[in-house]
């Protein structure tokens, strides 16, 4: 999860509350002004190389966001995921490359966000990955992630426009010594753009932008990672909005997938 902060007048900045983000809400869901709470589902189809063949992951994603008012302007927004997963490797537990289903690796995560106006934003938090996923479907690792971005709001496009760049670092700490090493930089260079009948395209809405400097993965040659990364989406109520992702590789050399579709509801109150 992320923090940001948005620009405006000391007056201004001792106002924002996250009722005001909600009842301001975009069209987009707009993380540097969280709402209260937000509920997310979304469901990922990937595929990426195996050491025989491609492997094929389908993800449904429980997320649940609550963010607190502090004083000074601040917002505290906390995020927990539980990823159900179904996977088809082949390797010496599944030698037949038979579909593998249950939980995937949880994370909670904290940030905190500050407005410094209506145009700047910045935060920054912490994600915790915890190796709680079944066999075959876990990292093995506890991770960590420092996370910290900011936010431009661009109303010469319109209101509902904004660029919000996020950089994070995924790092192992612990766990299973014999599964691979994390540690790889994540960006996302996110830019929404609002559209008329509350529709919205965001270009690299997650930061799948990856360098690697970890244990190489199956197919790795290089350390880079570049999608073109973007999503559309339409907010139907005040309250439920729809979105679909697609993510194709640039570079491929570190190789984190072939090809990325999702589908994101958000609930907001």
């Amino acid at each position: 999860m992320f923090a940001a902060i948005t620009t405006g007048s000391a007056a201004a900045v001792a106002q924002t509350s996250t009722e005001q983000n909600l009842a301001a809400n975009p069209d987009a869901l707009d993380f540097f002004r969280p709402p209260p709470n937000l509920f997310q589902m979304t469901y990922d189809h990937k595929t990426a190389p195996g050491s025989v063949r491609e492997v094929t992951s389908q993800t449904l994603n429980l997320r649940y966001d609550h963010a607190f008012d502090l004083q000074s302007g601040w917002i505290l927004a906390t995020r927990s995921d539980l990823p159900m997963l179904a996977k088809n490797p082949i390797n010496d537990s599944n030698p037949a490359g038979d579909f593998v289903r249950g939980i995937g690796d949880t994370d909670v995560q904290a940030a905190l966000i500050h407005d410094i106006d209506q145009r700047w934003a910045f935060g920054f938090g912490m994600r915790l990955v915890t190796p709680t996923g079944d066999e075959l479907l876990t990292s093995g690792k506890w991770q960590v992630m420092p996370i910290v971005g900011a936010r431009l709001a661009l109303p010469e496009i319109n209101n509902g426009s904004y660029f919000e760049p996020l950089l994070r670092y995924a790092v192992s700490v612990a766990g299973d010594p014999t599964t691979k090493n994390i540690s790889n930089l994540q960006l996302a260079p996110m830019l929404n753009i609002g559209l008329p009948d509350h529709w919205y395209v965001t270009l690299f809405p997650s930061p799948d932008i990856r360098i690697n400097y970890g244990d190489p993965i199956t197919g790795q040659t290089g350390r880079w990672f570049v999608p073109f990364d973007f999503r559309v989406g339409k907010k139907f109520t005040d309250n439920i909005a729809l979105s679909l992702e697609i993510g194709v590789p640039i570079i491929r050399d570190y190789p984190v997938y072939d090809f990325k579709t999702q589908l994101r509801l958000n609930v907001t109150w």
